[in-house]
């Protein structure tokens, strides 16, 4: 599948890679694609995210992505849902970070090492989202897989990228407005 990829959207997964080894952590997952998508400048992807007033609040979106992963993941729709049933779980974050560190739950190696030695596999998250990007694209009639179309797919899987996008006003609709209507989307 990776010969479809543009040179933007290449660039894209070996930063994901990268943000992955920097964390820690034991497989890229769906948030180090949309961390190295952040990082990106001169692309569609970043071209589509600057127009929708994500560029000065990029520092906010890896705060809200971190706090995600240090909640195991979990979006803050798991955890009201949690909530209903009487599960603090900022209470269980906080009790396991005492306990084993501060980001226990995130699964990332507090050494920085990895378990094997060798570079993390994709999560069944980040698989889903390139898998979806392909989907995208054949939808849109594009030959290629570009960095606009991994960004679209996380806007439409469930999980803290996308309720960080949409919190951030980075919607699929938003995006199909930028990328393919042609017009200007506002972010809200």
């Amino acid at each position: 599948m990776f010969e479809r990829f543009t040179k933007d959207a290449r660039a894209v997964v070996e930063g994901a890679f990268a943000q992955a080894e920097g964390a820690g952590a034991q497989a890229v997952d769906a948030e180090h694609l949309l961390l190295a998508l952040l990082d990106r400048e001169g692309s569609r992807a970043s071209f589509a995210l600057a127009a929708l007033g994500l560029g000065e609040r990029r520092q906010a979106v890896r705060q809200a992505l971190g706090e995600a992963r240090r909640r195991a993941g979990l979006t803050r729709a798991d955890a009201d849902a949690l909530a209903g049933l009487g599960i603090d779980v900022s209470e269980i974050v906080a009790r396991v970070e005492e306990v084993h560190g501060v980001g226990a739950m995130s699964g990332d190696r507090s050494d920085g090492r990895w378990w094997s030695g060798r570079r993390p596999r994709f999560s069944r998250g980040a698989k889903d989202v390139l898998e979806r990007s392909l989907r995208i694209a054949l939808a849109h009639r594009d030959r290629h897989i570009g960095d606009e179309h991994l960004l679209l797919a996380l806007t439409v899987l469930p999980g803290a990228p996308a309720e960080t996008l949409a919190d951030h006003g980075v919607t699929h609709e938003s995006l199909i407005r930028v990328l393919y209507g042609g017009g200007e989307a506002k972010a809200g």
